[in-house]
């Protein structure tokens, strides 16, 4: 099968995966020794040739919708005794942070199944498990697909990477008697100058990550408000649940009151990658460094807390 793969940095070490697996997962050795599992859902660069065959973008532009180089960003999590799992295929291919047939049934040429939901907000705007857009609106696709092609990218890639990281937040759960999910994701410069949870709009550059928690509903407030503190303390702006709540693995996991607390992250992109070259800027080892104290300090929460349960 032909791939375009996007540039990056060095391959993260150790990862459980081949060219063509679904996802890839790095652990700790051993065991795992938090309750913390790393996530990063958009970080994929494979773009299978069947897709790119009937897409309308290059190489180039069809990447504009990554979350470029979060997993890089977030590798340091197995030295925290977290473990982390990446989706390798893009999220324009299949998107892993939605309901599996999360379908526009505009984008078929065939009739979906009753079961298919193609009437949710994130259908509407073109992003769903198939997006018809990436970023800035641009359609993706010169041709109508099949259902059968949807059905092989669900196959292939949505059910094995839930499937993992369901099998992961299980372990965690059965060994501390709680799991905690990051989702780590990033966000184009232009979302962060979009509306603040308070209804204003923010000044050019003010929201530099985002903390989502489906307003309170998937993580204790303890939680969202250490890695808050956490962030705010090294001068971060931060803004919690606007314009991003959190998505599919975050509603779909985050269960407080289940012992499984889920927290998405968004970063603004501005901060650490140029975003027209998506090449790392010097910022991006300063916001690595100031990550891995964030991870640092969910660590030691992570595992006070499940010394009480």
């Amino acid at each position: 099968m032909d791939f375009v793969r996007g540039t990056s940095t060095a391959a993260l070490a150790g990862a459980q995966a081949s060219a063509e697996a679904p996802l890839a997962l790095f652990r700790p050795a051993g065991a795992l020794t938090t309750p913390l599992i790393f996530a990063s859902p958009h970080s994929g660069r494979l773009y299978p040739g069947d897709m790119m065959d009937a897409s309308v973008l290059d190489a180039a532009a069809i990447r504009s919708s990554e979350d470029v180089l979060v997993d890089q960003l977030v590798a340091g999590a197995p030295g925290h005794g977290a473990a982390l799992i990446t989706a390798t295929y893009a999220r324009a291919y299949m998107d892993v942070n939605r309901e599996p047939y999360e379908l526009d049934p505009g984008m078929f040429e065939d009739e979906l199944p009753a079961f298919a939901r193609g009437r949710t907000a994130r259908v509407a705007a073109g992003l769903g498990s198939i997006a018809r857009i990436v970023a800035e609106g641009q359609e993706i696709y010169g041709r109508k697909l099949t259902f059968a092609e949807a059905k092989r990218r669900i196959e292939r890639v949505h059910r094995p990477y839930h499937a993992a990281l369901d099998k992961l937040l299980r372990e965690a759960r059965a060994r501390f008697g709680l799991a905690v999910l990051i989702d780590w994701h990033s966000m184009p410069s232009a979302a962060a100058r979009t509306l603040t949870q308070s209804g204003d709009f923010t000044p050019a550059g003010a929201c530099d990550l985002v903390l989502g928690d489906r307003f309170g509903a998937s993580c204790t407030p303890a939680m969202i408000g250490l890695v808050e503190g956490e962030l705010e303390a090294m001068g971060y702006r931060v803004t919690r649940n606007a314009p991003y709540a959190g998505g599919y693995t975050t509603e779909f996991y985050g269960r407080p009151t289940a012992g499984i607390h889920a927290l998405q992250i968004e970063i603004n992109r501005g901060l650490y990658v140029d975003e027209a070259t998506l090449e790392p800027l010097e910022g991006f080892g300063r916001l690595k460094t100031d990550l891995e104290q964030v991870i640092a300090a969910l660590a030691r929460w992570a595992s006070a807390r499940a010394e009480k349960v």
